[in-house]
């Protein structure tokens, strides 16, 4: 095993010349030129030409010191090299092995890889979110966002930075009331994560971030879509075909938020006796106070039921993989709805006589057409209660405690004159008689 030593260069070990045969025949021929620069580091040289880093020491639990190769010179520069070589001398000093060492650190990137924030987020799913009334649309919206983003990240490397980029492009969006719920809902799972204790994650990523400062003072929206308004939605719906046009249709009708109406199923209906029943276990509210809200079905709700699909395999009214899963309304989906809302909206004010490029349509967002309903009940002069009941709203205090009366003969009469309203609203002067979508009234 002959030993040379000088100061190595990268031209040096280019033109190092093959080590001669072993003279026993026993191994293959090498011989090391150690490096003056850093003690112990070396290259070998064997009979083929080949070249490669090594470090010859006394390595802890060794009792001769032994050459370990570094790696080879095709793959490491010099620098690199060296580098390496001082980082294995600290080792050896403190008594460690860098073999095991290195052994450690590629155990701990598996277990990061195997900890990526989607696998965690699938344990977060099974134990948390799978009993709770709304984890269903927490994991869609996570899904949605956050593990698409972030998804094949290890949890444990998550950033601040990270979760700011996906708020930040949900806020973009005007979406702002979804972006302050996505904020907390990755803190809620970082939080349960680091309490797990076995996904190397100590820190929450979300700690720093207050929504106040990122995404704005929490408001209380006052929007309400206009007669006009309503018009062009009803018209815009009647285009968009199935699974959003019947759906958006639904909400309008019965002041349903957007998942109560999208994750119905089919054995939540008594289509003959006219009842909805939409579970507690879905409906929004404080824990404890919420029951099972029902609907009745007034003869426009029952006719756009009459035209939903039937799947055999799957009991969801709305759905793309029929029935087994119900449907995401995407945010392109309700773009959609806004750019024919608009063209309609352009298309009345041309017949006026007005500057169809001076109409807008204010942003609105799909909680907006509960706010409508409720305000077009006021209207009606459809008493309080009724009205609050329409809506799900438990009455405060004790009264809501003890007074389980839903108002069910109420709530059918108000939903009628609501759909009747709006079918005041199909037909207005300004438009022609052809291509425009009734309500049945």
């Amino acid at each position: 095993m002959p030993i040379g030593r000088k100061r190595l260069t990268a031209r040096t070990i280019e033109t190092l010349k093959p080590a001669a045969p072993d003279p026993t025949g026993k191994r293959t021929g090498r011989r090391f030129v150690m490096d003056a620069e850093v003690s112990g580091l070396g290259v070998k040289v064997t009979e083929t030409g080949s070249r490669s880093y090594v470090l010859i020491k006394r390595f802890p639990g060794f009792k001769h010191p032994a050459p370990r190769q570094l790696g080879s010179c095709d793959v490491l520069s010099l620098e690199e090299a060296r580098e390496k070589a001082r980082d294995w001398l600290k080792l050896i000093a403190r008594g460690v092995d860098p073999a095991q060492h290195e052994r450690e650190l590629q155990e701990a990137a598996a277990r990061k890889r195997e900890n990526s924030f989607a696998a965690v987020f699938e344990d977060f799913v099974k134990e948390k979110l799978a009993g709770e009334r709304q984890g269903r649309d927490v994991e869609r919206d996570m899904r949605k966002e956050f593990v698409i983003a972030c998804g094949k990240q290890p949890v444990a490397n998550i950033t601040d930075e990270d979760i700011l980029q996906v708020i930040r492009v949900v806020k973009q969006r005007g979406a702002t009331s979804h972006a302050r719920n996505l904020l907390g809902y990755a803190r809620r799972f970082f939080d349960w994560a680091i309490d797990q204790r076995v996904y190397g994650i100590k820190v929450n990523p979300c700690a720093g971030l207050k929504p106040a400062r990122l995404i704005g003072e929490k408001r209380a929206r006052e929007r309400v879509l206009t007669d006009d308004e309503l018009f062009t939605f009803w018209r815009a719906t009647g285009h968009m075909g199935y699974p959003a046009g019947p759906l958006y249709r639904l909400l309008i009708l019965t002041g349903l938020r957007l998942n109560e109406v999208a994750d119905a199923q089919w054995s939540e209906f008594d289509l003959r006796n006219g009842i909805w029943v939409v579970p507690a276990s879905r409906m929004k509210g404080k824990d404890g106070r919420v029951a099972d809200h029902v609907v009745p079905i007034t003869d426009d709700i029952a006719a756009i039921l009459k035209s939903l699909p039937r799947f055999r395999s799957g009991d969801y009214l709305f759905s793309v993989t029929f029935g087994k899963t119900p449907v995401w309304v995407s945010d392109k989906v309700k773009k959609r709805l806004d750019a024919r809302m608009l063209r309609t909206l352009r298309a009345l004010a041309r017949r006026r006589g007005d500057d169809p490029s001076r109409v807008t349509l204010p942003s609105w967002v799909n909680h907006d057409l509960r706010r409508t309903l409720r305000t077009g009940l006021s209207k009606l002069r459809i008493d309080r209660d009724i009205r609050e009941a329409v809506l799900a709203h438990t009455r405060p205090g004790v009264e809501g405690v003890y007074d389980r009366h839903d108002y069910f003969d109420e709530k059918r009469d108000a939903l009628k004159r609501w759909a009747a309203y709006l079918a005041t609203l199909a037909l207005p002067p300004e438009f022609e008689t052809t291509n425009v979508v009734r309500l049945n009234a």
